[in-house]
């Protein structure tokens, strides 16, 4: 396409490429080096419960090896992931076998016929040196890492990483845009980014199959022009779990449908078809809380502190408001089970609940669909079918047409669901 006269052409950023990772060293010393076709400046540090150390790095391409990171540690590392953590921004984060120190973290220049590569080099310490290495005065070590080495290779000076929760979600209205009055339904694909979620058997990470059937439901919906869509993520990008939920509330959504696929450890039996859970304060059977254990990690997952859920809800009227949304979150769900039942095998028991995260919007009716099993090779062929995914997405968007269409009655003073119940506006 010819240039439009008097204007320069788009230009693609081109991000530097990191092209092999490997450990070295033993329980006392271990070395990790990433090699890249670039120096870039990057920010690592430590973390607890578990312990971790982070890598922050400017948005990279991963051309590493399959399985890299996965298949066992070395020394001091067990294992390692890495990612976009957000647009302009990648993450690595090592799970440790215990407390370490930063020896060393720099990028070294091209030489002897060696790319550019970060080294990052950790050191073996006891419990007490690596507290004082987190600061005694209990400062977060994602704003304050003492002890650190960072080293700056890249001339404009630190990458500017603005925060996940400054991040505006995908679809979401652009500022000063004409008020939209439908309905707004938040499609979450689960994980993400640093995170994977399952994986069994080297197929597909769940992370790839959930945000192709999120997706496809959000296409399904614009079709019909009834609803807004917004999307967590529209991208392999990690959003942490109480941004989420805050993505549902700042857009006053009438509805929220975290899609995740779920995975048995080995040696614990089959399960196979969909399960759809809503909140409770007290799982519904032993899966349900493994499930919500697991989801619930996510944030350590990507190199997160975990922090309370905020406490500004906590008197009696939102309390009213928290049971009139998980009476309405337990209507979507059977509506969504009857409606899925033709379209995809569903679990034995397809309806149950447990305390996730991220479904603790307090006044935005909520779901968690697990699709099926990857651990499941009937259910993995499912997961990776265009024709399934098209129809479960229509059945869904059938069950979310039923849903909004009652209560959009509701709201407007036609028949009322029940007596003495108020619909949420």
């Amino acid at each position: 396409m010819a240039a439009v006269p008097g204007q320069l052409p788009v230009q693609m950023p081109v991000y530097p490429i990191a092209s092999d990772a490997r450990l070295a060293g033993d329980s006392r010393q271990t070395r990790f080096v990433l090699d890249l076709d670039k120096p870039v400046q990057f920010r690592a540090f430590v973390l607890s419960d578990p312990y971790r150390v982070v890598v922050d790095l400017p948005q990279v391409s991963f051309h590493l090896p399959t399985g890299i990171g996965t298949g066992g540690g070395r020394g001091l590392v067990k294992a390692f992931r890495y990612g976009l953590v957000m647009p302009g921004g990648s993450r690595i984060v090592f799970d440790l076998t215990g407390p370490v120190r930063i020896a060393n973290a720099s990028v070294l220049d091209s030489a002897n016929g060696q790319p550019p590569r970060l080294v990052l080099e950790l050191e073996e310490v006891d419990q007490a040196s690596f507290a004082r290495s987190l600061g005694a005065d209990g400062q977060d070590p994602q704003t304050s890492t003492p002890g650190v080495t960072v080293t700056a290779t890249i001339p404009s000076g630190p990458p500017t990483i603005q925060p996940p929760s400054a991040m505006l979600p995908a679809n979401a209205a652009p500022p000063n845009a004409a008020p939209d009055s439908r309905p707004v339904v938040v499609i979450d694909p689960g994980h993400g980014g640093v995170d994977n979620g399952t994986q069994s058997g080297g197929e597909v990470p769940e992370k790839e199959v959930v945000l192709a059937f999120g997706l496809a439901l959000r296409d399904r919906l614009e079709r019909t022009g009834k609803y807004r869509v917004v999307m967590t993520r529209s991208d392999d990008t990690f959003i942490p779990l109480d941004d989420r939920v805050r993505i549902a509330r700042n857009q006053s959504a009438s509805l929220f449908v975290s899609i995740h696929a779920d995975a048995l450890p080995r040696k614990e039996g089959e399960a196979q078809g969909a399960t759809i859970y809503t909140l409770s304060d007290k799982a519904s059977d032993a899966e349900a809380e493994r499930l919500a254990d697991a989801e619930n990690r996510a944030d350590a997952i990507a190199g997160i502190n975990l922090t309370d859920e905020p406490t500004d809800v906590a008197d009696i009227l939102i309390d009213l408001v928290r049971r009139e949304t998980r009476t309405f979150s337990n209507r979507f769900a059977r509506l969504l089970m009857t409606d899925m039942r033709p379209a995809t095998p569903l679990h034995k028991r397809p309806l149950k609940s447990a305390g996730f995260r991220v479904l603790k919007a307090p006044d935005v009716p909520s779901v968690l669909v697990e699709l099926g099993y990857t651990s499941n090779k009937a259910d993995m062929e499912h997961l990776v079918s265009e024709a399934w995914r098209g129809r479960t997405a229509e059945a869904m968007a059938r069950a979310i047409d039923s849903f909004l269409a009652k209560r959009i009655a509701t709201a407007a003073g036609e028949r009322p669901e029940k007596p003495g119940v108020r619909a949420k506006p």
